[in-house]
């Protein structure tokens, strides 16, 4: 039986800046140049306000758990050797929420308001950014 693949980014002209970031470990997010909201996920134009005028700036990577769930069957058979496993939303200092995977923390020590830093994995030529405990 062939071994199930993680999913890798689709990356598209929204995202690729994104992705180009994680691959020189950098977490890259959005700021507007008009309202100096911090924004997440990459998008073309402010949700506040609207305005095109956006920029890429790299956060700290630093952020406390908001909500967390344990998996403990996996999302596919590409996941079986990972459970458990948390998934997390993560409060960015920016301001901005983030899903991601804690590692590194055993399931039983993860809690809301946990400080947690980025972490890159090396997955084929990609880095999917992922947390530790901080």
């Amino acid at each position: 039986m062939k071994e199930e693949m993680k999913p890798l980014p689709k990356i598209d002209g929204d995202s690729k800046k994104f992705w180009e970031g994680c691959k020189n470990g950098q977490l890259l997010i959005q700021q507007c140049k008009d309202c100096n909201m911090f924004i997440y996920y990459p998008r073309i134009v402010c949700p506040s306000c609207m305005s095109s005028h956006l920029i890429d700036v790299e956060s700290t990577g630093k952020g406390t758990i908001y909500s967390y769930t344990i998996a403990y069957r996996g999302a596919g058979l590409a996941y079986k050797n990972d459970v458990p496993y948390i998934v997390a939303l993560i409060e960015l200092e920016e301001g901005v929420r983030m899903l991601s995977n804690v590692i590194d923390c055993a399931p039983e020590d993860v809690h809301i308001k946990m400080k947690v830093q980025v972490s890159f994995e090396e997955r084929d030529d990609y880095s999917i950014p992922q947390f530790i405990p901080h």
